[in-house]
């Protein structure tokens, strides 16, 4: 470990007062809030370069009342949805079950009709395909016709029901805890765990589709522009600075501040992939820079916030990302036809692909496994035209996945692609995606802070998983680890290096 140079100079300006009680069956811990905030895209260099360029930084602060693992990976492949469910299951795919936010799986009937026919195997849509109409309040709910259906009753599976293990939310939530969490979909109610409502005050308004890589961007379209999504990230921001000040997100009734709570943030994923790097070793562009400013100044106001409530010293802040985006180096780039790597495993095996989906790598579903090797092969085959690195499949995907071949998920093929590859529609403009196995898809920031801490300034390079947040936040607010299912099942062990002691 090594202390940074401002450590004492940042750590004095998140100094705070007393910490208000939390609910009274939950253990006592001297943290008894944490704080987790996604910057979604944002790479353990992004966190150096900026805290280096601004040492006056929220960043810079947290970092030096806290601990910086900057060798710290996301799951693979590097999606938001298994992203996101490592940090709160600390499981892989393995063990949630979920590899994507559109896969595949041969248990399960894509309609009503299909399963009173007798008819499995369909392709799992969690993203914003599965809304439906808006409530009274303007929010989106999920259309249950647009969900896969489970056979035998032909009841509709959600994103819970569809979850494999439980989630920190369900341990701190069975403890007597009041939990919360922000993010950009319906579909993320996924992290109410198996059993549902393990998240109390769960806010997910639809930030829409992927439209980055647009050439033609419509006005209404919130990624389509950075500065449209700093403003969805403000609008969701707000209603943490709710939870924080005692009531719901909304602002409707009185809460307890949550035990366990966080949001995501969008904009420097939307800037990374519209405005991209200055240069291959990771300097932002003034676009994206802007982008790290605002989320900075967000970051600020929470502390802020927490602040004032007499809450900082004892909340642990967390800021690390569900995933990065690749590639970091513009001269990498290379836009391959996703219609083009369809064609070429529709001709090695007609009418057999069941699910292809790919953005920065690809997921194969085949009806039949059995015609694996062959679509491998054409595809090894045309792998300079498609921009193709590696195909696993067979023993080689089991090995690389840790999973069983027996699982109705897991895919047939996965498709590893030249350092810089984006699979996409013809004509995309997009700099940079996420949803592959590289450095830059996985290699994310990740930063522990508390001003009351023994631990200040410290830097680690030991190799780490996002997925051993989980049971570390457990851990800090005084829950045992061993009740998160996925982290047991995978002996995923808390982080190194941390003493939960304060000065």
């Amino acid at each position: 470990m090594k202390k940074t140079s401002a450590a004492a100079l940042a750590a004095a300006g998140l100094a705070a007062m007393l910490a208000l009680p939390v609910h009274a069956t939950m253990p006592a811990s001297r943290i008894r809030h944490v704080l987790l905030v996604s910057v979604d895209g944002m790479h353990a260099s992004d966190l150096d370069h900026y805290i280096r360029q601004h040492p006056r930084s929220t960043l810079a602060a947290l970092a030096a009342a806290g601990v910086e693992y900057r060798n710290a990976h996301a799951v693979v492949p590097a999606d938001s949805f298994p992203g996101l469910l490592g940090i709160m299951t600390g499981g892989t795919p393995a063990a949630t079950g979920v590899y994507f936010d559109v896969s595949y799986d041969r248990r399960l009937s894509g309609s009503t009709a299909d399963c009173k026919a007798g008819r499995t195997g369909t392709p799992v849509a969690f993203d914003e395909a599965a809304d439906g109409a808006a409530d009274a309040q303007g929010r989106r709910q999920l259309d249950p016709a647009r969900l896969p259906h489970r056979p035998g009753a032909c009841a509709p599976v959600y994103p819970h029901d569809y979850l494999r293990s439980n989630t920190v939310f369900s341990v701190v939530h069975a403890a007597g805890g009041y939990t919360a969490w922000i993010d950009k979909h319906p579909v993320y109610e996924i992290l109410e765990g198996p059993d549902g409502g393990d998240i109390d005050d769960l806010y997910t308004p639809e930030i829409g589709g992927d439209y980055e890589g647009e050439r033609t961007r419509p006005a209404d379209h919130i990624t389509g522009s950075i500065d449209r999504t700093e403003r969805y990230d403000t609008m969701k921001a707000q209603a943490l600075f709710n939870q924080i000040d005692g009531w719901t997100h909304d602002r409707s009734r009185r809460a307890p501040v949550p035990s366990l709570f966080g949001m995501n943030l969008q904009a420097v994923n939307v800037a990374q992939k519209l405005a991209g790097y200055a240069d291959a070793d990771g300097a932002p562009t003034a676009a994206l820079s802007g982008a790290l400013d605002h989320c900075d100044a967000l970051l600020g106001d929470m502390v802020r916030a927490l602040r004032a409530r007499r809450l900082l010293d004892s909340t642990l802040i967390v800021v690390t990302a569900k995933h990065g985006n690749a590639p970091i180096d513009r001269a990498q780039l290379r836009h391959v036809d996703k219609q083009a790597l369809r064609r070429s495993i529709e001709a090695a095996a007609p009418h057999g692909l069941a699910q292809l989906t790919a953005d920065q790598g690809a997921l194969v579903w085949l009806k039949e496994p059995g015609d694996a090797p062959r679509v491998a092969a054409a595809l090894q085959q045309a792998r300079q035209a498609l921009g193709i690195r590696q195909v696993l499949q067979g023993p080689a995907l089991l090995r690389f996945l840790a999973v069983s071949a027996a699982d109705a998920r897991t895919p047939d093929l996965l498709v590893v692609p030249a350092p810089g590859v984006i699979y996409g529609k013809p004509g995309e403009a997009k700099l940079a995606e996420h949803g592959g196995f590289d450095d830059d898809d996985t290699h994310v920031a990740l930063l522990l802070s508390n001003p009351r801490w023994a631990h200040h300034g410290e830097q680690l390079d030991a190799p780490v998983s996002t997925t051993q947040l989980a049971p570390s936040m457990l851990t800090a607010l005084g829950l045992s680890p061993d009740r998160l299912q996925a982290a047991k099942q995978q002996a995923t062990k808390g982080l190194p290096g941390i003493s939960w002691g304060t000065r």
